[in-house]
């Protein structure tokens, strides 16, 4: 009888989200086939497991698949892992699953972490219905191309952003999409673990004021009743901004600059806001 397929997820972080049942199927297999051994060896060793590793990646994907498919037909139970999440999720391993089912070998998948679930769950975005487009172009007339294609999917959009494009693919999806919700995630499962929260402008505006963006990063976008109101009141546009992270002169710099106004006008216009709240307030 043919060994199993064995699909098994990783930590995408913290190395605590493995699973018992993960963890098992790791002892029992008898190889375990991976993206970076380096990286899959140091897992193991932190679950103090120790098994022949043979590496599977993009570019090795055709001549490893072959290999390892002969040691199922043998009898050898693999387990395929990526780097970090659930493995084919933007990661190699299509075809070593598709050569498997092709020969009848069962494969199994064990569940795990998986990036782009974790940010939609956490993201305050709709979780109904959801497109998962994995990295997006690198170029920006193919991104806003894709974009643009997607403009009324009623469905919550999920990518995979590079930290060095993500300034810029906010501008696209400004440009594209207009002032819809966007939530980025950087950093799922780790320390520096964060969050991000308003329109593109906002989040541009957050993200140009650090010295530099850094870490792995999911990018949502609201399907399009979600949009958020064209119409909301620079006050509002303002506290939007400075929730999210900007300072107060920051956020009256950025509004200012979107909506053509001098900074000036928005801060008088901020002041009168704050001073309609403030006497709102008061006894009478």
């Amino acid at each position: 009888m043919p060994g199993t397929l064995y699909i098994v997820a990783t930590p995408i972080g913290n190395l605590e989200d493995i699973t018992l049942r993960a963890v098992r199927v790791l002892k029992e297999a008898a190889v375990v086939a991976c993206e970076d051994t380096r990286h899959t060896r140091n897992l193991l060793e932190h679950l103090g497991i120790r098994k022949p590793l043979i590496s599977y990646h993009e570019h090795n994907e055709a001549t490893r698949a072959a290999e390892l498919v002969a040691k199922l037909e043998s009898g050898l139970d693999v387990a395929l892992v990526s780097d970090a999440g659930t493995p084919l999720v933007s990661d190699p391993g299509f075809r070593i699953v598709d050569a498997a089912v092709a020969r009848g070998i069962p494969v199994c998948p064990i569940p795990g972490p998986s990036a782009a679930i974790a940010a939609l769950a956490a993201s305050g975005l709709p979780a109904d219905a959801f497109r998962f487009g994995g990295f997006l172009p690198s170029k920006a007339g193919p991104r806003r191309k894709l974009l643009e294609e997607l403009r009324e999917d009623q469905a919550t959009l999920i990518f995979f952003e590079a930290p060095h494009r993500i300034v810029a693919t906010l501008g696209d999806i400004e440009a594209v999409l207009g002032e819809r919700t966007v939530v980025l995630a950087r950093e799922l499962t780790k320390v520096h673990e964060e969050f991000l929260r308003g329109t593109p402008a906002i989040l541009r505006g957050v993200l140009t004021a650090r010295p530099a963006v850094k870490g792995e990063i999911t990018v949502l976008i609201a399907k399009t009743q979600s949009r958020t109101s064209p119409e909301s009141s620079i006050e509002d546009d303002v506290a939007q901004q400075v929730a999210a992270g900007l300072s107060r002169m920051e956020a009256i710099k950025s509004v200012a600059r979107r909506r053509g106004l001098s900074k000036r006008e928005v801060y008088r216009l901020v002041q009168r806001g704050a001073c309609r709240s403030s006497a709102g307030t008061g006894d009478e």
